[in-house]
């Protein structure tokens, strides 16, 4: 079990870490794609449920 964490360590010094400005950019990609993508469904499920209601009061 030693060895494994040591080697885990060696690999994770050969990681390519992302600098401040990528990081803050990579970060605020992924938080606006979220927000687009639940603002989407929200939609969708929002046109969905009022097409089935408009169903069901007929």
């Amino acid at each position: 079990m030693f060895k494994f964490f040591k080697n885990v360590a060696r690999e994770m010094r050969k990681v390519s870490w992302p600098k401040g400005q990528e990081l803050t950019r990579y970060t605020i990609t992924v938080l606006s794609t979220v927000v687009f993508v639940a603002v989407f469904f929200a939609i969708v499920d929002l046109g969905i449920s009022e097409v089935l209601e408009l169903i069901s009061k007929e």
